[in-house]
């Protein structure tokens, strides 16, 4: 009878430290875990994005914690990237187009705007960002693409860099003229630490004699020499300079916007809507050229260092 209650009294001893022991694990995955309420009865508060980016200046970090959310609430994952993106200086392209968030990217509405802000935030190289883009099979093309195979790209969307080189308003909707701009660097030669400079002055006298058709004599006088010599050292550096391409665009806008000024480099993300004949034409041609036409759907201002 003695044995009996010792092996229940062990038994409820073992037991209590197990329930003790899931009780830890729980509160430690509850802390762990990106909850916005710790009240299960509670209802669940609406997540704020803003307040979570606030939380993590670093833009690498802010993209690191959106993506612990995702298990929890792919809405919540999303609001908090976006909010990484428009709160931090963000140019991790390749984290952002990672297997992560590609389905993200490809199925949401906003998911190509949101790349073309990045890409701007980079810098603007649309060349070499598209590169990486279509590596993850993100369906943003080149305006070069669309113009060589108009019907393949109708309707997809076109990211560019262009200046406006004009508009015209009917109503409350703009036609803008874009020229496309390519992005290139040049190098140069900047100096850097002290400039050192050594002079040197001589200075010689003396007589000259002899014998010419008109006489003999001696001539006298002196030579003064400078000598000057300046050591710099420099360092390489790279402007980055943009450049019209020779491609040309007509934007569509749904309403006028006074922030695209002309003479300055936009990123813009737009609809290719196909091409438009002009009425450029000469006698000895039946019809003007064709121009590609843009929907534009945003547009942003391209940082002026790019990153690599």
């Amino acid at each position: 009878m003695k044995r009996a209650w010792g092996w229940l009294l062990l038994g409820a001893i073992s037991g209590g430290c197990a329930s003790t022991r899931s009780a830890e694990a729980l509160e430690d995955e509850e802390r762990s875990s990106p909850s916005t309420s710790s009240n299960v009865g509670a209802s669940p508060q609406p997540f704020d994005a803003k307040a979570f980016a606030a939380q993590f200046p670093n833009p690498a970090v802010c993209e690191r914690q959106a993506r612990r959310y995702l298990p929890v609430s792919r809405e919540s994952a999303w609001s908090a990237l976006k909010a990484c993106v428009e709160g931090t200086p963000f140019t991790q392209l390749q984290a952002l187009i990672d297997r992560t968030w590609t389905p993200e990217l490809r199925t949401r509405p906003e998911g190509a705007a949101l790349l073309a802000k990045v890409v701007a935030q980079r810098g603007g190289s649309v060349e070499g960002d598209l590169r990486l883009l279509h590596e993850r099979k993100l369906p943003i093309f080149s305006l070069s693409s669309a113009i060589a195979q108009p019907d393949t790209y109708k309707g997809r969307y076109i990211l560019v860099r262009a200046q406006v080189g004009d508009m015209r308003s009917e109503g409350d909707k703009s036609t803008l003229w874009l020229v496309e701009q390519g992005l290139g660097s040049v190098a140069k030669d900047q100096q850097i630490g002290t400039a050192r400079l050594r002079e040197s002055a001589f200075s010689t006298t003396g007589d000259l004699g002899g014998q010419t058709t008109l006489g003999s004599g001696n001539v006298g006088g002196s030579l003064v020499q400078t000598e000057l010599s300046r050591d710099t050292v420099t360092l390489p550096t790279y402007d980055n300079i943009s450049s019209e391409t020779g491609r040309e665009a007509l934007g569509r806008l749904a309403s006028q916007d006074p922030f695209l000024a002309p003479g300055r480099d936009f990123i813009i993300l737009a609809r290719f809507d196909g091409m438009r004949t002009t009425s450029g034409a000469s006698d000895e041609e039946d019809e003007g050229p064709s121009i590609p036409v843009l929907s534009i759907v945003s547009y942003y201002m391209p940082h002026p260092l790019v990153v690599y």
